[in-house]
């Protein structure tokens, strides 16, 4: 399938995503303690995938707020429905997603806006996990990968548990961190079909478990055992 035009966000969304950015990033310094690691990492030219664990509603904002670059981003369309949600992620140009099946537009849309050399941000486990624990990707961040040839940042986000809110409003400031790792180069894929599916699966595994690998042990779910540390990453 393929998109009759190329998709663009909002005009608007040239002045509200970095004013949104100015306003967020004090907000967290002010209620959390917050951490920044690797930003080194983040190629300064050219279009990436930023692929990130999914905890609660609070990483895409912690995300978006102190990344050195405008991601496009997507959230739940049934987020688009709920009071102040709504408004801040239409005021963003967060694309809605369709978590029940399979959404072949969406997945056009975030391979035609890497073509255009934008940066994309994706929760490869396609939803929040509620925990820190981290569950099983699913295969269309490496479609996405497969047909944009995108590089993809692993990100670690540690602190952003669904209590988020209830603790800052008690000054607990609690620690955020954002991990960022080296840029990695999905192999390509093989067969047809069934073997197909496979290895889009096996590289989403991939880059989980580099994601794994920047996250405290608790964190790896599905993947313990499995995390590939940082400096292996170079030779994967």
């Amino acid at each position: 399938m393929s998109l009759k035009e190329p998709y663009r966000p909002p005009l608007y969304t040239r002045f509200t995503r970095p004013l949104l950015k100015v306003i967020a990033r004090p907000i967290f310094h002010l209620l959390a303690d917050v951490h920044i690691q690797g930003t080194e990492h983040v190629p300064s030219q050219g279009a990436y995938i930023v692929a990130a664990n999914h905890i609660s509603i609070y990483d895409p904002p912690f995300i978006l707020a102190f990344w050195p670059h405008i991601l496009e981003t997507i959230g739940a369309e049934v987020v688009f429905r709920r009071p102040g949600q709504g408004q801040l992620l239409r005021l963003y140009g967060t694309i809605p997603v369709h978590r029940n099946g399979y959404d072949h537009e969406l997945l056009e849309r975030m391979i035609d806006l890497l073509r255009q050399g934008r940066r994309v941000m994706i929760a490869p486990e396609g939803q929040r996990s509620h925990q820190v624990a981290m569950q099983r990707a699913r295969p269309g961040i490496a479609c996405v990968v497969e047909k944009s040839g995108a590089p993809v940042i692993p990100v670690g986000v540690v602190g952003t548990t669904p209590d988020l809110w209830q603790r800052m409003r008690r000054g607990e400031r609690p620690r955020l961190e954002l991990r960022i790792g080296r840029p990695l180069i999905l192999p390509p894929l093989e067969g047809k079909g069934e073997a197909r599916r496979a290895a889009r699966q096996q590289n989403a595994d991939l880059v989980m478990r580099h994601i794994a690998g920047l996250l405290p042990q608790e964190y790896h779910g599905y993947y313990a055992g499995q995390a590939i540390p940082p400096a292996s990453q170079a030779d994967q």
